[in-house]
């Protein structure tokens, strides 16, 4: 059997600590528009007891993100073993000027922004959700001919990687500050 054609991602799914201050925080910080809300005291999947409320924020072009709050589990918490700058949603700007306004409408909101930090072919910013979440926004900065030279070593990269466990150089020219990136 063939793999499944896929046709984007329907949604992703986080947990929240309030349902309500989440919607208001996107809405505000974000711009997303509140989709819709499912609310049951059974998951339909494995039939448990667990009341929730499930949200779904529009996160543009057809992607959705969406919450859940479970008011009767353990308060939510993070994974201990994983750094805080690994888990994070990155959400797409079209310009420096956007992603520049971004920062300062989040600032104004009293939000602690990073950046922007250069990544070769992006730049972005960093700041935290109500829920602990590390959220991104990114601009695209890269030429056509850095895509496709990433997308030419990157299965030499993980071959080396998976090899090695130390980082592969194929693309070291990303992060050079202070240089031209160009592969």
């Amino acid at each position: 059997m063939a793999a499944p054609k896929l046709g984007g991602v329907h949604h992703v799914a986080y947990r929240c600590k309030d349902a309500k201050e989440t919607v208001e925080f996107y809405r505000e910080a974000l711009g997303m528009d509140f989709q819709l809300a499912i609310a049951e005291d059974h998951v339909p999947s494995t039939g448990a007891y667990d009341p929730y409320m499930h949200i779904f924020l529009d996160a543009g072009n057809g992607n959705v993100l969406a919450f859940f709050e479970l008011p009767e589990q353990l308060e939510m918490g993070r994974d201990q073993n994983t750094p805080e700058w690994v888990q994070h949603i990155a959400f797409k700007v079209a310009t420096m000027d956007e992603l520049l306004a971004a920062k300062e409408h989040l600032e104004g909101m009293g939000l602690k922004i990073l950046g922007p930090t250069h990544h070769g072919i992006f730049k972005s910013i960093y700041f935290f959700d109500p829920n602990g979440h590390r959220l991104e926004l990114a601009c695209d900065i890269g030429t056509d001919e850095q895509y496709t030279e990433l997308k030419r070593v990157a299965p030499d990269m993980i071959d080396e990687w998976s090899a090695t466990k130390k980082a592969p150089r194929h693309a070291a020219w990303l992060h050079e500050l202070g240089k031209e990136a160009k592969p």
